[in-house]
């Protein structure tokens, strides 16, 4: 029997601040939908979290301090995707020792198959919610308790008879401030249904078209907003060294 206290603890040990499992099962035809037969024989997946440093994502309102972009850009979101790459090549190969099947799935980058629909081969965020680490929220991000949207996600697909968590229920309510603070209007307001598609709640191509309009205008694909503006990542406590 596979030991997954060891796996979380290894998981923390390479700085993961997040770490949860996710019961596929429940969106077997959606994960095949997006990413195909391959990624649906997994029938579970280790979902892992780093949050972004909190100080930069606060100072996203200065859409045009490039200063601000740029620290954005390189340390939310190249800096952490490449540390998740590693915890999931890591964690995957210890699955691999432990004779598992394990397929770890990057931070970030779509595939040449899904490049029209403007999404990965998986949804990390799917897995994430199903963890029961946070709720899919209006915006259409992954939105935890502790730091709101405030985070960057890596999966490991995998077959080793993990115990999964229990997805959280939403607690956006009748907060819609990242509809309202959307330069394009990119979100409809609806909240997350599983049965329904991703165009119900976002355009996005409209959200697309405007970063490829940001990147004309400052020289780099950043926006942001949405994820500063959420209360439940301004409202966070954590302490930041």
């Amino acid at each position: 029997m596979i030991d997954s206290r060891a796996l979380r603890e290894q998981a923390l040990a390479l700085d993961a601040d997040y770490v949860g499992v996710a019961d596929l099962a429940p969106a077997w035809r959606f994960v095949e939908k997006q990413g195909g037969k391959v990624v649906a024989q997994f029938p579970r997946a280790i979902s892992v979290g780093l949050v972004m440093p909190l100080a930069i994502v606060d100072r996203l309102y200065l859409q045009e301090d490039r200063a601000v972009l740029l620290a954005y850009r390189g340390h939310c979101y190249d800096v952490l995707n490449a540390r998740l790459d590693q915890i999931a090549s890591r964690l995957a190969s210890s699955l691999r020792h432990m004779g598992y099947r394990a397929f770890p799935v990057r931070a970030s980058g779509r595939p040449l198959t899904n490049l029209e629909g403007l999404q990965g081969a998986f949804s990390h965020k799917l897995a994430a919610h199903l963890a029961g680490l946070g709720w899919i929220g209006k915006s259409c991000l992954l939105v935890t308790p502790e730091v709101g949207p405030r985070v960057r996600w890596a999966s490991i697909l995998t077959d080793a008879p993990l115990p999964a968590g229990q997805p959280l229920a939403e607690r956006c309510g009748d907060c819609a401030a990242c509809v309202a603070i959307c330069p394009v209007q990119a979100f409809t307001g609806r909240n997350f249904v599983a049965e329904e598609s991703r165009e119900a709640r976002f355009d996005a191509h409209r959200c697309n078209n405007y970063l490829r309009q940001r990147k004309e205008e400052m020289g780099i694909r950043v926006c942001g907003l949405c994820v500063y503006e959420c209360p439940h990542g301004k409202k966070s406590k954590v302490e930041e060294v």
